[in-house]
């Protein structure tokens, strides 16, 4: 391996790359820790524990910390939004439909309109991030400074369009910092830019995991780490990780022919290939829809049961709904998490996967599947096996969701260490892991280097 780092150092071009990637990501990390000037605290200490934690587990996916009202505060998540919002339009909106279908000019004229919604999404977030963080603050434990107040202890209506601006500009200028990612450095950027935001956060989990650590046997008691607790935390982490790789990389090839043709005393075609198709085709975007779904109920509801007497039944009604939505550890919140990760991995893969474009882009090249006939009878066929693929693929999403709950009701370690064993998080950094290496082995192989797997399994995929 060590060798393998000193090839990749040793080719100029390719040095290049990763030493502009990792200087690029060091901005955003420094960034990451400048906070607003007119925020006293972070919101650790000013907030609700249930504000807290709902920005602790939009943080998961957003590139940032949303506890820290700092000028990257927004993360990465509206221009992520932005590119959903377009992605599902443009399986419903004719003009942006034919728009894709222009190649590269299409596709710069809808990175430009990601970019207009993406300001606009930031506009809007941003003011509700900074009001949501002042009314955290009605109870006395304001995050604001008070230099920054008016006499009505509000901040000022200026600085507030100081705020908003500034934590717009950040989400833009990270959103730039990916793109030059994507230009003059390795792998892409965005992805980086929320996968260094995960693993920054580990660190302070292992120090948490440690500081809590007893050097002897505790019985496997809740709450207590002991030697036997870290022992089975390693192995399941091994054992999480095994399978995240091999649901990630594997596939259900299905075989195809290309048909024959004649040209002149040659004899054309007639080769056998295979067309993979992704078991986890939806990838992490049903977990990420899921679990943003589910964090707006109890937000929701909390919010409006502290607008009632605490003794009326109104209070009660949306409390309970609010704590019932909140509470991880339960069945019905893991069964419902569960059921909208099945939903939202068919629902995204019905849009991603167009079964009837591919028949005609088989079709179209002389190719098909033996056994059906081009048209509609293969169009069927790769609609069945997708169904039958997406249902292995979304039982494993769901396993993988409420892996972190098991370790944290089970074994009580802090939920920011289960929050590794699964998730978004994890899923993330495999993911985009993997599209890494792939780049890099991608400039060895082309100089006649082997790539960095090779040798270990790397390069082929799980067959199903």
């Amino acid at each position: 391996m060590f060798e393998k780092l000193r090839i990749i150092f040793s080719i100029p071009e390719l040095r290049k790359k990763v030493m502009l990637t990792i200087g690029l990501l060091a901005i955003y990390r420094i960034g990451f820790h400048i906070p607003l000037p007119m925020i006293a605290t972070n919101l650790d200490s000013g907030a609700g524990g249930g504000a807290a934690d709902f920005f602790e587990k939009v943080s998961v996916f957003a590139a940032s910390d949303l506890r820290q009202a700092t000028i990257f505060g927004l993360g990465i998540m509206p221009y992520i939004s932005a590119s959903i919002i377009f992605q599902l339009l443009g399986s419903v909106y004719k003009p942006l439909e034919e728009l894709k279908k222009e190649g590269e000019a299409g596709r710069k004229k809808l990175n430009e309109y990601t970019r207009y919604l993406t300001v606009v999404i930031c506009l809007v977030q941003s003011y509700m991030y900074l009001k949501f963080m002042l009314m955290a603050g009605s109870n006395g434990q304001s995050s604001i400074n008070p230099n920054f107040m008016n006499a009505n202890e509000q901040l000022f209506f200026g600085w507030q369009i100081v705020a908003v601006l500034v934590m717009t500009t950040g989400t833009v200028f990270l959103m730039w910092l990916g793109e030059q990612i994507d230009e003059y450095g390795i792998g892409n950027g965005i992805s980086l830019l929320i996968m260094a935001g995960i693993l920054a956060q580990m660190p302070k989990a292992l120090y948490e995991l440690v500081l809590g650590m007893k050097t002897e046997l505790t019985g496997l008691a809740k709450g207590q780490v002991g030697i036997e607790t870290l022992i089975i935390l390693v192995v399941l982490f091994v054992v999480v990780v095994f399978g995240v790789v091999f649901i990630t990389l594997g596939q259900r090839k299905i075989p195809t022919q290309s048909a024959k043709f004649t040209r002149g005393r040659r004899v054309y075609g007639g080769t056998r290939q295979h067309l993979p198709l992704r078991i986890n085709q939806a990838g992490v975007m049903p977990i990420i829809f899921a679990s943003s779904l589910l964090m707006i109920p109890g937000v929701l509801f909390g919010f409006l049961a502290g607008q009632f007497a605490s003794d009326g039944a109104l209070f009660r009604g949306f409390n309970l709904i609010s704590l019932t939505m909140s509470d991880q550890t339960s069945y019905f919140f893991n069964l419902l998490y569960v059921g909208l990760i099945f939903f939202f991995c068919y629902f995204w893969t019905a849009i991603t996967f167009n079964p009837k474009e591919m028949s005609d882009n088989l079709r179209d090249s002389g190719t098909f599947i033996p056994g059906y006939r081009p048209g509609r009878r293969t169009t069927d066929y790769l609609e069945k096996v997708m169904v039958r693929i997406t249902y292995v693929g979304a039982a494993f999403l769901g396993l993988i969701a409420i892996v972190p709950t098991i370790v944290y009701g089970s074994l009580g370690v802090p939920y920011s260490i289960a929050g590794f064993y699964g998730g978004t998080g994890l899923l993330i950094a495999v993911s985009v892991a993997f599209d890494l290496v792939q780049k890099i082995d991608s400039h060895l192989v082309m100089r006649n280097y082997r790539g960095l797997l090779e040798g270990a399994g790397g390069g082929t995929s799980p067959v199903v």
